[in-house]
């Protein structure tokens, strides 16, 4: 008997030293179990893009609540992260953090949310499945902390965890708005404030309770009455006297059905324990009161009038601030400030800016994403690389739709000539034959550092500066064996002069005639001079006119001369025609750069054997050098060359036609009419153009049409917003005017051929190019001079 007492002694003793060593372990645990959450937390940045309004377009009230109300699903998936039971009963349960925050360096306020580490992808699927534009990244923490500055924070309570404040859908606009201008008031260096929310998913025993609380209030209870009930147990409640239950009876009241509502649309919602905390850091402390008091006041909207439930700003000096800081850096709950809330309410405090709040510090996104289609090529020419979401993917081009032209456009200094840049120097380590035309001639310089050393002997590089050793050019030579070259040649070179002087306005069909026949006169004997030079010879020296006239065959151009032009009379007579005609070729022939070019009988290199024999062909057109007017003539000269050897390499099978790619910077300047013939038929000559300019006004109208009417593909850096309104049609649904106008330097919006049909329009961020090397770049040079140029006479 004695025995059986003392076992069950001993069991008795040893269950309640068990309970006390697990309730002390717990207690324990759950400290560590708070502190090992908050060291293992990642934290994501989320931007959206900017919610302005466009104009003249209205938002309502209750579009903007329908915009908050998308963070309560935020809210309500957050709180199913969550440990298994036996962490949570040790280690505590799991949370998640919100904040609002300007760091200690920086001018724009962010949108921060911490989650346990291995729930970062599962958040960042959580928030693009709500806002779907949103561009989210994995972030380092970040500090608003000045290390000799001054500090001062508060914590956020209700006067009650039972009634609820007042939320979103009570106020007439984005409660966010005027805590996000608290913000506008902060300096950009130095200084530091943040909004920061730690919260976990409330007991569900809490949710009961206020539906105790509902019933008691519907027994006509008042709030006061119906809280000490819901707190009884029912052992308590059955041993209540008769007395006290009928003084109760007595003492009921009629319903409050609009407190009824009031906490039974709280109890319906997603509850969580929350710790709203606001910390200011500044040079001194009464500047960081002063920030804290202004990111303080802004609580004063969630009043509830009817229930006088409020936040209440409670600051904290000496070691409560010290622990709040604590609390605050490493994210974790706190026993002391500790909020009953719902995601409605929560969502009225901190959500993402997806409404015009007013405030341009608010950091967003400056233009949007999109992924980019699943059949992009596995290899070809590499643009750069999209990224969406966190994925990265390459973006190839293949040489059949790059066959279709490629279209740039792009302010100064966003990227388009470094984006061409690289395609030229994968070009040319590919193996391929490129023409580069560069209004400039740094980056022809740069090109030149990176030939590879077997491709050296390809290069040609035609640098009009170089006046020791000048190459010629000469539009005038055509191939005896397609003799419509000739018409080919006039018909350019009449474009030419009417781009550089606007003849057709200028000169009309007189000018036109005198030109067509001294050039016709010029080119039936080229071994008796036929340059520019001869041209305007034509004009001025009656001696070499009769010369030309024995040697030619063609007898319109005979009887043009000697029966029209030297028989003319008045404003129309040859002596009125050539101080006007020659005065528009003296600008060039006259010139010490030019002259030596100009005219030579032959060009230094046939462009035909540069295209069949993969060649490198870089052409230097600095305006600095060279003048405007200059620069255009050669390049223009060159364009057109380029594409008469084009169309003669119809004399071999398609099959056998090597591709030849052809780049123009600032294509505007060195473009004729002429250019919708290379872009509708340059593709079957296996000829390529990739054409850059600025900006749309640039272009005449008969070569916008034929841009937009036969390029393929399509890339646009960041433009103006007049650029953006035409455009926006060409990257629509994906993009808006907006993304267009706001893009980042280096990026750009990608409309590209894949298998001959236009994709979807994506984003695309360029890529580092090859560096230049001097001593490349000097041989290059020199090998092109030797084979090519010419030591000035």
């Amino acid at each position: 008997m004695n025995n059986s007492y003392f076992w069950s002694f001993l069991i008795g003793a040893a269950i309640v030293v068990s309970f006390f060593i697990i309730v002390i372990l717990r207690i324990l645990l759950h400290r560590k179990g708070t502190y090992s959450y908050s060291l293992g937390m990642g934290l994501l940045r989320v931007k959206l893009p900017n919610a302005s309004p466009k104009e003249n377009e209205k938002i309502t009230v209750n579009e903007i609540r329908e915009k908050i109300a998308l963070m309560e699903q935020v809210y309500n998936q957050l709180a199913t992260i969550k440990e298994s039971a036996f962490k949570s009963f040790f280690y505590g349960k799991s949370f998640f953090a919100l904040e609002l925050a300007v760091p200690q360096v920086g001018s724009e306020v962010d949108f921060y949310i911490g989650v346990p580490k291995r729930y970062l992808s599962a958040a960042e699927k959580l928030i693009h499945s709500v806002y779907s534009e949103a561009e989210i990244a994995q972030v380092d923490d970040y500090t608003i902390f000045h290390p000799e500055g001054a500090v001062s924070a508060a914590s956020i309570k209700t006067n009650s965890r039972i009634l609820p404040i007042k939320s979103y859908q009570a106020i007439e606009a984005d409660p966010l708005s005027s805590i996000v201008n608290a913000f506008s008031k902060i300096a950009h260096q130095e200084e530091g404030l943040s909004l920061q929310i730690v919260a976990r998913k409330a007991p569900q025993s809490f949710n009961q309770k206020l539906k105790k609380i509902v019933e008691y209030l519907r027994e006509g209870k008042n709030l006061t009455q119906a809280i000490s009930h819901s707190k009884k147990s029912k052992i308590g409640k059955s041993l209540q006297s008769e007395e006290s239950k009928q003084k109760e009876q007595s003492n009921r009241g009629p319903v409050n059905e609009s407190l009824v509502q009031l906490i039974e649309k709280k109890s319906s919602k997603q509850l969580f324990e929350a710790n709203i905390r606001v910390v200011a850091s500044a040079p001194t402390k009464e500047r960081a009161d002063s920030l804290l008091q202004e990111l303080t006041t802004p609580f004063n909207q969630y009043k509830n009038e009817e229930t006088e439930n409020e936040l209440t700003a409670n600051k904290k000096k000496g070691r409560a601030l010290q622990q709040l800081i604590y609390e605050y850096a490493f994210r974790i709950p706190g026993k002391q400030g500790q909020n009953i809330l719902s995601s409605e309410e929560l969502s009225s405090i901190i959500h993402l800016p997806n409404t015009f709040i007013g405030a341009p510090h608010i950091a967003s996104v400056k233009s949007k994403t999109a992924p980019a289609p699943i059949n992009v090529p596995i290899n070809g020419l590499l643009l750069g690389v999209n990224t969406y979401r966190g994925t990265e993917t390459k973006i190839n081009m293949s040489e059949e739709d790059r066959a279709r032209h490629f279209y740039i456009i792009g302010q100064t200094g966003t990227g388009k000539t470094y984006f061409m840049r690289n395609m030229i120097i994968q070009d040319i380590e590919a193996g391929h034959g490129v023409c580069f035309i560069d209004p400039h001639g740094d980056t022809a310089e740069e090109i030149l550092g990176t030939i590879p050393e077997n491709r050296l002997k390809d290069v040609i590089y035609f640098n009009p500066g170089d006046i020791e050793r000048p190459m010629g050019l000469n539009m005038l030579e055509y191939d005896p064996r397609f003799p419509e070259q000739k018409t080919f040649v006039i018909n350019e070179l009449l474009e030419i002069f009417n781009k550089l002087y606007d003849m057709k306005n200028a000169g009309g069909p007189i000018f036109e005639q005198y030109f067509r026949n001294a050039t016709a006169l010029v080119m039936d004997d080229p071994a008796s001079g036929n340059t520019l030079l001869e041209i305007n010879r034509v004009f001025v020296d009656k001696a070499f006119r009769d010369y030309k006239l024995n040697k030619t065959s063609n007898p319109l151009v005979k009887t043009f001369w000697r029966e029209v032009a030297e028989k003319a009379g008045g404003e129309t007579s040859l002596q009125n025609m050539v101080p006007y005609i020659s005065s528009k070729f003296d600008s060039f022939l006259s010139n010490e750069v030019m002259r030596p070019i100009v005219s030579q009988e032959k060009s230094a290199f046939r462009v035909r054997d540069v295209m069949d024999n993969q060649k490198i062909l870089l052409i230097n057109l600095s305006k600095g050098r060279l003048g405007e007017l200059n620069s255009s003539l050669i390049g223009l000269i060159l364009v057109g060359k380029i594409l008469m050897a084009a169309f003669s390499r119809v004399d071999i099978p398609e099959k056998d036609r090597k591709p030849f790619y052809l780049y123009l910077d600032e294509f505007q300047n060195i473009s004729t009419n002429s250019i919708e013939s290379i872009l509708s038929e340059a593709r079957k000559y296996k000829l390529g153009l990739i054409i850059a300019h600025q900006f749309i006004s640039q272009l005449t109208d008969e070569i916008k049409k034929a841009v937009f009417g036969n390029v393929g593909s399509m890339a646009s850096f960041r433009i103006g917003s007049e650029d953006a309104e035409f455009l926006e049609k060409q990257f629509a649904p994906t993009f808006t005017a907006s993304d267009l106008i706001n893009v980042d330097n280096r990026n750009c919006y990608l409309r590209m051929l894949i298998e001959g049909q236009t994709s979807r329009s994506f984003n695309l961020k360029t890529l580092k190019g090859k560096d230049s090397q001097e001593k490349i770049k000097q041989l290059a040079i020199e090998f092109s001079r030797n084979q090519y140029g010419r030591d000035r006479a």
